[in-house]
């Protein structure tokens, strides 16, 4: 049957269109290209950062990943729905940036179902709510090795892409990285010497790295540094560090190692473990303060190791009864760099008797300060410091400046050794100007040291040695020749934290959270707060002469004498009418402004929901018509 009817014609085309429209979106999302879109958002929340997208693209092996959520359920709390949501969202992005690469399996694990036994096998536990066992986490697995995230809380949704990023990068890795330390100290213990005597135990923190990385001792002496094996290389108290070895550390920087040195102005670790003498070494003990002292010129850093800092406004206590500002409790604020992942989750960091470093500039590299001190911290000598003389608390001077602590320290290093390797001592003329002469006749060889970094090099500062030492970093508990440690404060996490950025992926170094999805309504906050503090001067006013009249009312209450009524006096009667007045006032006052209050949210809300509602429709009809007249003039000049 032929349809004339323009009406019927009309409706049958908008169905048609509407249905196109339908399939066609459907079939995009289908397509890598149906996941992707422009973020216009602040700092960009919808966007996975450069690193991720390097991982996900030097993805060589396939990557399953377990995606374990309980949808049929009525119980799963709103929040954790939300998130789930997000997510999902975040999920398919990575599926699609890894170029099939990434595999994502989407399992409901109901009540005695193979997606259940699988969540208990790759260790995702159910939470218990309302007497059910609702899963959400995920399990990422490439070929024999497998990284689970239990729970994704709601609460960690900034740092749900670096979890999943680092989880790819430790599976997709064969081997424990491998982590060289080279230190004056004896971190993994020694036996005993003699019968009879107790041996020394390892460092608790030694223990632990051990467990998650590959170990390698390195000389202190002509060491050799490969940066192709050695992940990180740890530089743990490195005192009476030779020229060779900061060259050698100096090349391994250049060919795209990352160094962590920990300095100190005066380790109790050495003093103790080591015999150590502030001397530099006076009868052959461990000195007790390291530096750098050509590195970090180069690098544009200098450390103050001669003196300790002190801080009066960090202070904590060493005994019951003293607190000294030489161990300073750093707090969550004086951590800046908000957004760092080895930062984000620490509450405070202990420092024993720290050095701290000042940026001087010059050495061509970018610098985040990662903790630092308050700007009421100060130099004090390093001997009074270690034995926590009371003097210090009178000597500490503040010069007004918060001193670096933790410094992280990014970009194309230049080398400290412009000269190439430095020359052994006794070397005489004569060697100098043979080895001159065999340089001008391999002028077109390659060089023999490298000038300049190969890539975008890290190295990570931190003042301290003795923050990671047992008594400081843990609580040491020995129960039946066993060793019990927990971790106290933030010291251990700190080093953890910063390792596994280092070693998981060049491409994690430096990353940072995400920022939060949930975006805070900041002007109806603000609002708030004025009305708060506008109408709280009005409220404390009040409550003031309220708790004033009642004193009044109690004094006159206890004047009375035993078997007297006490009447009150024209004027004081005067005077509590006028404070019940006061007070009819005030309640007027403080319902106009709360109804004024409103009045701005819903003006503001209505402004809101006009622009969500009419402002797009009316984009769209303002486009079409302007389209509607070029179309009108076209057809008029023809």
């Amino acid at each position: 049957m032929k349809i004339t009817h323009p009406v019927t014609r009309a409706a049958f085309g908008v169905a048609a269109l509407a249905a196109i429209a339908v399939f066609a979106n459907w079939l995009v999302s289908l397509t890598p290209a149906g996941n992707r879109g422009a973020d216009f958002t602040e700092k960009q929340i919808h966007t996975l950062s450069d690193g991720t997208k390097a991982i996900l693209g030097e993805l060589d092996t396939p990557v399953v990943l377990r995606y374990y959520a309980s949808r049929n359920t009525d119980y799963m709390p709103e929040e954790i729905k939300l998130h789930m949501r997000r997510v999902d969202d975040l999920l398919k992005e990575y599926a699609s940036l890894s170029k099939g690469k990434l595999r994502v399996e989407n399992l409901d694990p109901e009540p005695d179902t193979d997606a259940e036994d699988s969540a208990n096998l790759d260790g995702v536990s159910g939470q218990r709510i309302d007497d059910q066992n609702l899963y959400f986490g995920i399990a990422i697995s490439c070929l024999d090795k497998t990284s689970v995230i239990p729970f994704l809380n709601p609460q960690e949704e900034t740092m749900l892409e670096y979890q999943l990023s680092k989880a790819i990068a430790e599976v997709t890795t064969p081997t424990k990285p491998k982590i060289g330390i080279m230190s004056a100290i004896d971190l993994k213990g020694a036996p005993a010497m003699m019968p009879g005597q107790q041996g020394t135990r390892p460092w608790v923190i030694y223990q632990q790295l051990k467990q998650s990385f590959d170990l390698v001792d390195v000389p202190m002496e002509n060491p050799t540094l490969d940066p192709k094996e050695l992940k990180v290389l740890l530089l743990f108290h490195p005192a009476n560090i030779t020229k060779d070895a900061e060259f050698a550390v100096d090349q391994y920087l250049l060919g795209g190692g990352t160094v962590v040195a920990c300095l100190d102005a005066h380790s109790k670790a050495a003093e103790v473990t080591g015999g150590g003498n502030p001397m530099m070494g006076m009868g052959g003990g461990t000195p007790t303060s390291s530096t750098l002292p050509t590195l970090l010129g180069a690098w544009g850093v200098s450390f103050e190791s001669t003196k300790a800092l002190g801080d009066p406004t960090l202070s904590t206590p060493v005994s019951r009864d003293q607190s000294t500002p030489v161990v300073m409790t750093v707090p969550k604020n004086l951590m800046p760099q908000r957004d760092s992942v080895i930062t984000k989750d620490l509450e405070s960091v202990t420092f024993f008797i720290p050095g701290a470093f000042t940026r001087t500039g010059g050495g061509g590299v970018s610098s985040n300060v990662l903790i630092q001190s308050s700007n009421r911290a100060g130099f004090v000598d390093s001997m009074l410091a270690s034995r926590f003389d009371p003097k210090i608390n009178t000597t500490l001077r503040s010069s007004g400046t918060a001193y670096d602590l933790v410094l992280h320290l990014n970009g194309t290093f230049k080398t400290a050794f412009p000269d190439g390797k430095p020359k052994a001592e006794g070397e005489n003329a004569d060697a100098e100007k043979k080895e001159g002469e065999a340089k001008e006749e391999k002028k077109d060889e390659k060089p023999a040291s490298l000038k300049e970094g190969t890539s975008p090099g890290n190295v990570f500062l931190i003042a301290d040695v003795d923050a990671f030492y047992d008594g400081v970093a843990y609580n040491v508990q020995n129960l039946g020749g066993m060793q019990m440690a927990t971790p106290r404060g933030g010291n251990a996490s700190l080093m953890f934290n910063l390792l596994d950025q280092a070693v998981g992926s060049k491409h994690l170094i430096g990353s940072r959270s995400r920022s939060a999805i949930r975006r805070p309504f900041t002007v109806v906050q603000k609002m708030e707060d004025d009305f708060n503090q506008k109408v709280g001067v009005k409220i404390e006013e009040f409550e003031k002469k309220r708790e004033a009249a009642q004193q009044r009312l109690t004094e006159l209450q206890s004047q009375k004498s035993r078997g007297n009524e006490l009447y009150l006096s024209p004027e004081q009667e005067a005077e509590i009418r006028k404070l019940r007045e006061e007070q009819v006032e005030y309640s007027k006052l403080i319902r106009s402004q709360e109804k004024d209050l409103r009045r701005q949210k819903d003006k503001l809300a209505g402004k809101i929901t006009l622009l969500n509602v009419a402002a797009m429709p009316l984009l769209v009809i303002l486009v079409g018509l302007g389209l509607f007249i070029q179309r009108r003039r076209s057809t008029r000049a023809r």
